[in-house]
């Protein structure tokens, strides 16, 4: 493993962590996905949003999974890498991550909501915290099948979970990114409260959407 950086020396490096996590969280999957499968610019579709949700529209489940399993996968290794050099470090690859697929340069920095790869995070950053995110996701999809309140509620509850079982600072980043996938899903929140968001439909070829 390698030697812990000194504080008195951690500035350089750690914009090397967020640069390099940013561009990991950048690549672009759900765009590379259904374009290598002949379906077209992902960003053509539906709400126009490059995550897993969207790529559901396209009717092809099998996609929508690998998607989604590569934005959260794209979260985990910048967390893990990061993490050889301590906690700090991979907090700030995250962030970088997350704010990569939100803001992907390629894309002219229009992005997706970033649910998945925080969930990747979350991952990598400390399993449980990750486990208690998505099963607040499912039991609130099974509940009112809305993916975007299931976005929301399991955003807002990790920082909770965080706090009283994990630490403050995995806490505080916890907010850090509740705040942006709230900020994220403004228009989905403005739908929900006047009843206008769509709910998920397995069967259907135009599922909800966050």
């Amino acid at each position: 493993m390698p030697d812990p950086i000194s504080w008195s020396f951690s500035g350089p490096y750690y914009l090397l962590f967020l640069t390099g996590g940013y561009l990991v969280g950048s690549i672009p999957f759900g765009l590379i996905l259904t374009r290598i499968a002949g379906l077209g610019d992902i960003r053509k579709i539906g709400s126009g949003n490059i995550g897993a949700t969207n790529v559901l529209r396209t009717g092809n489940k099998r996609l929508a999974a690998l998607t989604l399993l590569l934005d959260g996968l794209k979260g985990t290794a910048a967390v893990v890498i990061g993490n050889l050099w301590g906690p700090d470090a991979a907090i700030i690859a995250g962030a970088g991550a997350f704010i990569g697929h939100l803001f992907p340069v390629w894309l002219k920095f229009k992005g997706g909501k970033g649910v998945a790869t925080m969930l990747g995070i979350f991952f990598g950053l400390n399993w449980p915290l990750g486990l208690f995110a998505i099963t607040v996701w499912l039991i609130m999809a099974f509940a009112f099948r809305y993916s975007s309140l299931s976005a929301l509620i399991a955003a807002a509850s990790s920082p909770v979970f965080a706090w009283f079982l994990i630490n403050r600072q995995i806490a505080e980043f916890c907010l850090f990114l509740a705040v942006l996938v709230w900020w994220r899903h403004a228009a989905n929140i403005k739908r929900l409260l006047k009843g206008e968001e769509s709910k998920i439909r397995l069967a259907s070829s135009k599922p909800a959407g966050t």
